[in-house]
């Protein structure tokens, strides 16, 4: 499934904050922190996104291509994992911020509405 946003950010400055883990929680509101030793992310940085009620879900960074502005991660454990693919594009007078989410469509739905209003504060 496929989620994205355009707005009036600078690429540039979508690509900081989307590659950043510490700037995650300002405008991904289903992220509270972000424990990891990287400050941009790395084809193998590891760490762990704490969300709301508690939630703690472990990642690793895949792939990283910054002149692309495209990045790869998996969160979750084991067969629970889930793989998204995560660029930022050029749009208009902005940029469009997109997340391609590696998984059934019935487990995606219910999460999208939340990626989308967080890609939509990325590029604000």
């Amino acid at each position: 499934m496929l989620i994205t946003a355009e707005g009036p950010a600078e690429p540039s400055d979508a690509w900081r904050d989307y590659t950043q883990p510490a700037r995650w929680p300002d405008w991904a509101p289903q992220i509270r922190r972000v424990a990891t030793d990287a400050e941009v992310v790395a084809p193998g940085v590891t760490g762990t996104v704490h969300g709301p009620l508690l939630l703690r879900v472990p990642f690793r960074i895949l792939a990283v291509d910054h002149e692309q502005h495209r990045w790869t991660w998996r969160v979750g454990v084991g067969p629970v994992g889930v793989v998204l693919d995560h660029g930022v594009d050029a749009a208009g007078t902005g940029c469009r911020a997109w997340a391609r989410v590696h998984a059934p469509g019935l487990l995606v739905a219910p999460y999208s509405p939340l990626a989308r209003l967080a890609l939509r504060r990325l590029v604000a």
